[in-house]
């Protein structure tokens, strides 16, 4: 028998798009200008999935000077390097296409900035208006609050809604919330134990691929939907 869903909740940045090498690349480039010297490998490990306000908190701990002006150098770097080479992760367009279910996007990540990443792409349709920030509540994820609202915004019941993350924070937001979780890796990503610290985190699953998590959704979860 099919369990219904009543809302497939998705993490942006790592999920929908192929946003976060760029990001590392420009924001390790503007630490270093700001004197944190740091690779985008090490940026990809410290911050994925961090909201800018954590971030500040974090360069504020580390010492920075001129955090407001690393951040608007950043914004100006990571903004033209998303407009000249952000993708949709490979393969989530037609699985987001053939998922006939309510969806909604919860990122941690600013509206400006989900305006000028996911925004470029056709995905923003696919979404709008149901693409939500953590700027729109009080906590960001581990929090469960953005999860809350989301399914609030849809009358969702936790138990017969998902969420699909590819950072700690995310699946802890929605073990939180009540919602199961699952973790998304993308095949090419360098970090050699994400499948173990989203279990550890709390998923029921993790899929390494669009591919993947298409295959988790029919056999798991809402065969009927796909």
């Amino acid at each position: 028998m099919t369990r219904p869903l009543d809302l497939v909740i998705f993490d942006c940045d790592g999920v929908l798009i192929d946003s976060e090498p760029i990001a590392s690349r420009t924001l390790a480039r503007s630490l270093s200008a700001a004197g944190l010297s740091m690779t985008a490998e090490e940026a990809l490990r410290t911050f994925t999935g961090k909201s800018e306000a954590d971030m500040r908190y974090y360069f504020k701990a580390a010492g920075i000077c001129g955090i407001d002006s690393l951040f608007s150098n950043w914004h100006a770097d990571v903004y033209a390097a998303f407009a000249a080479e952000l993708r949709a992760m490979a393969g989530i367009e037609p699985l987001l296409r053939a998922l006939d279910v309510p969806k909604c996007v919860a990122s941690n990540s600013t509206l400006v900035r989900l305006k000028k990443s996911l925004g470029l792409l056709d995905l923003w349709d696919i979404f709008a208006p149901h693409i939500f920030s953590a700027e729109m509540v009080a906590r960001p994820k581990p929090a469960p609050d953005l999860v809350l609202h989301c399914l609030a915004a849809f009358d969702a019941r936790p138990e017969r809604s998902i969420m699909i993350d590819d950072s700690h924070h995310g699946i802890q937001a929605a073990s939180a919330a009540g919602v199961k979780a699952i973790g998304f890796v993308d095949p090419n990503d360098p970090r050699p134990d994400r499948r173990e610290v989203l279990l550890a985190a709390g998923a029921a699953g993790v899929a390494v691929g669009a591919e993947d998590l298409a295959a988790m959704i029919i056999a798991d979860l809402a065969p009927s939907t796909l």
